[in-house]
């Protein structure tokens, strides 16, 4: 059983992220926080190694400060930086490495997506001369928990938690 909890419950929760951030362009703290939090008793009951623990915390906090650095940017949101953080947490050295690349390639295809989406809008709005208004309201907000959550699904079989039960 905590094996199967160990298997599922990242991919869970940063998919319940994904569909939080495109349904209210917002990710929950509490949700951030269960997903970082959740990594330790599992950790914990599953054997993982001291050292590697603490790997994987300062994979996280190294994710935490480049996250925020994007934030304050403007690249990405807050929730976005901090549920980076957390789900890196679940991957560690060297899992990060994919999964942050994932991620990526998963925000490129969002964006071209919105991208996409947002010029099909806006030319039935130039034929409904609703453009001018469009123009001025234009808002770039990016759902990135989607391509986090994906990042993560994407990544996670290559991680410490796929080989259970041991």
């Amino acid at each position: 059983m905590i094996a199967f909890l160990a298997q599922i419950l990242l991919p869970f929760l940063v998919v319940v992220a994904g569909a939080h951030d495109f349904f209210t362009l917002r990710i929950p703290n509490w949700l951030n926080a269960l997903i970082a939090l959740a990594f330790f008793p599992l950790a914990l009951v599953t054997g993982m190694p001291v050292e590697a623990m603490l790997w994987h915390c300062l994979v996280a906090a190294v994710i935490l400060v480049i996250g925020f650095g994007l934030f304050s940017g403007g690249f990405i949101g807050g929730g976005d930086a901090k549920l980076l953080a957390a789900a890196g947490l679940w991957f560690g050295w060297p899992a990060v490495g994919p999964f942050l690349i994932f991620t990526a390639i998963a925000g490129g295809v969002l964006a071209l997506f919105f991208q996409v989406w947002s010029m099909l809008k806006v030319e039935q709005e130039v034929r409904e001369i609703g453009w001018a208004r469009r123009l001025l309201s234009f808002k770039a907000d990016l759902p990135y928990g989607i391509a986090i959550a994906a990042g993560g699904i994407l990544a996670f079989p290559g991680t410490w938690w796929m080989p259970f039960p041991p």
